[in-house]
């Protein structure tokens, strides 16, 4: 197993293999909601950043559902590979296709949990199931645990374009109307965050996520 010492004694070092094709990323990561083949969607694509407190990037990469496990239990496993510093601080953020389910959602609560030298912030491109109410919770059960879930918008998809796809050295353009969807997709989201009292008043949600998005979240900042 890795140690922190021997993960910061090798520079970050981005392998075309294992970066998405532009054709995939557009169709696992549009947020449309209907595509020619919906079957394609069942798939989770997470691709995550992590970064040491100096803000240069410790590592980075992208997983899928595989077999039994969910995106998410597979990125907990790596994550939990590297064995970091716990007397560090690292923040991780997520770019995933789909929020969730609420076993996943669990999960990742547990994790931070038991990891309180992490932060973990993660921008969907949808939300999964958000008619039924176990999927709701799911969002509801990562905020009150201090796990920020956001839609993503056109600065998340183009951060994700970036650093995840092999794009050619192409600057990222956006499809028909995302920016129209994402406003729904996040209008749906502070509904369902604000539909229990617990969390907190709809106003104040309003502003924690215009905050976030104006001045915590800067996609481009630290990059390495």
């Amino acid at each position: 197993m890795l140690s922190a010492t021997s993960i910061f004694s090798f520079p970050l070092y981005r392998n075309t293999m294992n970066l998405l094709s532009e054709d995939k990323f557009r169709y696992q990561f549009g947020n449309e909601s209907k595509v020619p083949k919906p079957q394609g969607r069942r798939k989770t694509y997470l691709c995550y950043q992590l970064k040491h407190p100096d803000g240069s990037t410790l590592d980075q990469g992208c997983v899928k559902n595989k077999k039994k496990d969910h995106a998410e239990i597979r990125f907990i496993k790596k994550i939990s590979s590297l064995d970091l510093d716990q007397t560090q601080s690292y923040k991780i953020t997520c770019y995933i296709t789909w929020s969730p389910c609420l076993s996943c959602a669990e999960a990742l609560v547990a994790f931070i949990k038991d990891c309180p030298h992490l932060s973990l912030l993660i921008f969907a491109s949808r939300l999964f199931c958000h008619w039924l109410r176990k999927c709701n919770m799911a969002l509801l059960h990562l905020w009150t645990s201090n796990i920020l879930l956001l839609v993503m918008g056109e600065p998340e998809f183009a951060d994700c374009w970036e650093h995840f796809v092999d794009n050619q050295g192409k600057h990222f353009e956006p499809w028909e109307k995302l920016t129209q969807i994402s406003e729904k997709s996040k209008r749906r989201l502070l509904r369902i965050l604000g539909s229990t009292e617990q969390l907190c008043p709809q106003n104040d949600l309003v502003d924690i996520i215009r905050n976030l998005n104006l001045d915590a979240h800067d996609p481009h900042s630290g990059s390495s």
